[in-house]
């Protein structure tokens, strides 16, 4: 688990309030492609954070278990869903007994992972018959003042891959040999500035930064936003990529 990996820590209050959640129809998606319901499915969601894909797999009645490596993420979770299991842990070490799951969900998550070491412990843990999901919100590049947002966060930042709205293709470290299914569910959300502005701010890419410099940024993107939506509410688009994997028959 990288440096990285452990910056939300010290942004968990924010992540929670500020991050994006997920549209109902991906957890349609995931049901369809799975072949199953989530209700009474055995579920651990890895890498949970502070539970934003916990509770919609919780409220849909899947027997969900938790799983967090950070502290801070962690007590966010169990502040904001005491009712639910939490254990901490990493998805290289998955702490349960072999068949023990029929899905382990990935929200966000699955890029801080060693897949020489995740894949196998899935592929441990899951049920006969069970599947991997991992899935991402990335914001919609399509969108113009989204892809110009893009470009003056790489500028700043010098992050290859605009970090603060994720890149695409992050399935694509699984091995041949599991069967994968593919599904992009395109949603959105109107936020205010300051929310956006938060959303932001809580990306790892700005967590190293330092916060001097994350100020700065965040203060000039606030003037460029201005001038695109003066009434102050940014309508926030995603496509949610979702890639379920089995074993291949």
């Amino acid at each position: 688990m990288t440096r990285r990996a452990l910056s939300f820590d010290a942004v968990a209050d924010q992540y929670d309030t500020a991050r994006p959640g997920y549209p109902p129809a991906l957890f349609d998606t995931l049901e369809e492609l799975t072949g199953r319901p989530l209700r009474g499915a055995h579920v651990f969601d890895v890498g949970a954070g502070t539970g934003i894909a916990t509770r919609p797999l919780y409220e849909r009645g899947a027997r969900t278990v938790a799983v967090e490596p950070g502290p801070g993420m962690a007590a966010r979770l169990r502040r904001v869903l005491p009712g639910v299991p939490l254990v901490r842990g990493y998805g290289d070490a998955l702490p349960f007994a072999a068949g023990s799951a029929d899905l382990i969900t990935y929200a966000q998550s699955w890029h801080w992972t060693d897949p020489a070491r995740s894949v196998p412990e899935a592929l441990r843990v899951l049920r006969p018959g069970g599947a991997l999901a991992l899935w991402w919100n990335i914001s919609d590049a399509e969108v113009p003042w989204i892809a110009a947002q893009g470009e003056r966060i790489h500028r700043w930042t010098r992050d290859g891959a605009h970090g603060a709205h994720s890149a695409s293709g992050r399935g694509l470290d699984l091995p041949g040999t599991l069967e994968r299914t593919e599904a992009l569910v395109p949603w959105g959300r109107r936020v205010t500035l300051d929310t956006h502005l938060a959303n932001l701010g809580s990306h790892s890419v700005f967590q190293l930064l330092g916060e001097r410099s994350t100020a700065a940024f965040l203060a000039a993107e606030r003037a460029a936003l201005l001038t695109e939506f003066p009434d102050g509410t940014v309508p926030e688009a995603y496509v949610t990529e979702l890639t379920v994997a089995r074993p291949r028959p």
